[in-house]
């Protein structure tokens, strides 16, 4: 696997020494910008799997457990098919633009019905889905310490959090060779402990069938399947960290399609049949253990494998094995959450003040945030966080997945191409802002019983059905033109090659003068030049922006 230094992602008014600096600190960064070919150089499958090593929390098994316990086997199960369904639906169009384009979640967003700073709210709320499900991660692996070595809580929080700094560093280069070294490990500790007490002792299977959970009756009813669902789908903003990978995809030709479309499908909407198998495992897991541990600690990761590797190995065994798999686990998600919440909040950062901090400064603030709600013990709430998130995140994800599958190329009222760069957007698009607000808004108040208890539990499915018809009826209400504030960049070579992918043609940027990609400029307002895009986001006055264009 090849890889070149990226470019330096740093200013004018900056020293060279500064923007040397800052390229070393965020090596592998491309925070606020397009992912360049000269970069792109790892197959689709090494990409592939380092994205799927991403998704190797614990959460799930938690999670499962937390539905299983409280509502039976049966509506945890259909409800984990439920949201799976539905976060596979909106995952594929999201993956295939970032996979096909070479941009993050965000930079796709702007485009996609939110505008240059309407994308704002919605970077804030996945910088906020990084932390907390940080901050989950690293409560089981400190509850993994605390069992296993004896550490109080609060040191192993310390320590869940810091481990992860040097790590997160260096980007990509450093988290692939983590993620897949590191996969096939945390396989054989997680699925070798389930094949055993299934061939080893088929009852477990029917209890855990039967179940009927502390507040059902066996059966399958609609409101324990969507509030089960609800705190499913939270999960649903797990996209963005894999796009946060697929970003990186090679180019896609007729040499590599096959494989390109497969890493794409596996790694982008995918992760998510990988996400509701262990979902599914921590329902059986925790009814396994439940009698010998109780209901209170019976979702916690740790003591479902530590039960689990109690009935097939020497005792002397089992702690260290257990512990050694959620801290496996915990890194592998953890680098990842620390990684891409340092992207968002650098993205927000950087279009509202037009000052690059660099990423680094946000690693840090993503992890006290993250620190500050283990130390509150958020674990012992759980799913009410992320029944309250999931309504923002499905809100936000719901209604740019629309305005890709049904604006663009249904109605063709939004454009196909992505557009990101400061200048050709309006600062605020009312198709993706107000389809979002009213469906978070609205689903927020059904979830804390404004509109009665009976409407409760569809909270989730309003977030969804009102960002799905108002996304298309704003654009045609708008007839989309509040998408582009401009159609032309001023630069004449196409932004895509024959093939369909981003040209790979370079430019010197007037202002960094460093050379960047075909898509990451634009031409300069006052100069006969061209500019990057950082350098756009940060120009305080405005000299380098293009003006509106003439209609």
């Amino acid at each position: 696997m090849s890889t070149t230094e990226p470019p330096q992602t740093t200013t004018g008014p900056h020293s060279p020494t500064g923007r040397s600096q800052a390229a070393k600190e965020t090596l592998e960064d491309y925070t606020l910008r397009f992912a360049p070919r000269s970069y792109r150089r790892w197959t689709p499958m090494v990409v592939a799997t380092t994205a799927l090593g991403g998704i190797a929390y614990m959460a799930d098994f938690s999670i499962g457990a937390g539905i299983g316990l409280a509502h039976g086997t049966g509506n945890a199960l259909v409800a984990i098919a439920v949201a799976a369904v539905v976060i596979f639906v909106t995952g594929f169009p999201l993956a295939y633009y970032g996979a096909r384009f070479n941009i993050d979640l965000d930079l796709i967003t702007r485009g996609s019905g939110f505008g240059y700073y309407g994308s704002v709210l919605t970077s804030v709320i996945f910088a906020s889905f990084t932390f907390i499900f940080f901050a989950l991660e690293g409560s089981i692996m400190a509850q993994g310490l605390k069992l296993g070595l004896g550490l109080p809580l609060w040191l192993g929080y310390l320590v869940s959090t810091l481990m992860v700094i040097p790590l997160v560093i260096y980007g990509m280069k450093a988290l692939s060779k983590l993620q897949v070294w590191t996969t096939p490990v945390w396989l054989l500790l997680m699925i070798a402990p389930l094949v055993y007490l299934i061939s080893n002792d088929p009852g477990t299977v029917d209890r855990f069938l039967d179940y009927a959970g502390t507040d059902g009756d066996g059966g399958v009813n609609t409101a324990s399947v969507l509030l089960g669902a609800g705190v499913c789908l939270s999960l649903i903003a797990q996209i963005g960290e894999q796009i946060d990978y697929l970003r990186f995809m090679p180019p896609k030709t007729e040499a590599n399609k096959r494989s390109w479309w497969t890493a794409v499908v596996m790694a982008g909407p995918g992760w998510v049949v990988l996400g509701a198998l262990k979902q599914a495992i921590g329902v059986f897991l925790a009814v396994y253990i439940l009698a010998k541990v109780g209901p209170d600690v019976a979702p916690e990761p740790i003591q479902q494998f530590k039960g689990a590797f109690d009935a097939m190995m020497p005792s002397w065994l089992v702690l260290p094995l257990a512990v050694a798999l959620v801290v496996i686990s915990q890194i592998k998600i953890n680098v990842t959450n620390a990684y891409s919440g340092s992207l968002a909040w650098t993205n927000s950062f950087t279009r509202v003040t037009r000052h690059y901090p660099g990423r680094m400064v946000f690693v840090l603030v993503n992890l006290g945030f993250a620190l500050a709600l283990m130390e509150a013990d958020m674990f012992s709430f759980l799913n009410n966080i992320l029944g309250f998130y999931s309504n923002c995140a499905i809100a936000w994800i719901v209604t740019v997945a629309t305005d890709i599958g049904v604006n663009k190329y249904l109605l063709k009222l939004s454009p196909l191409q992505p557009e990101f760069r400061r200048g050709m957007l309006y600062a605020v698009n009312p198709v993706g802002v107000v389809a979002f607000v009213a469906a978070s808004g609205l689903s927020i108040a059904m979830y804390f019983h404004a509109l009665g208890d009976t409407l409760q539990p569809y909270s989730p499915v309003a977030a969804a059905v009102i960002a799905f018809a108002l996304t298309p009826l704003m654009a045609i209400v708008t007839k989309g033109r509040y998408y582009l504030r401009r159609t032309d960049d001023g630069i004449d070579e196409p932004l895509l090659d024959t093939d369909g992918n981003p040209s790979a043609t370079t430019y010197d940027c007037h202002v960094c003068h460093q050379p960047y990609e075909r898509p990451d400029l634009a031409a300069c307002r006052t100069h006969d030049a061209h500019v990057c895009s950082l350098c756009l986001s940060t120009d305080k006055v405005g000299d380098h922006v293009l003006p509106a264009q003439a209609v």
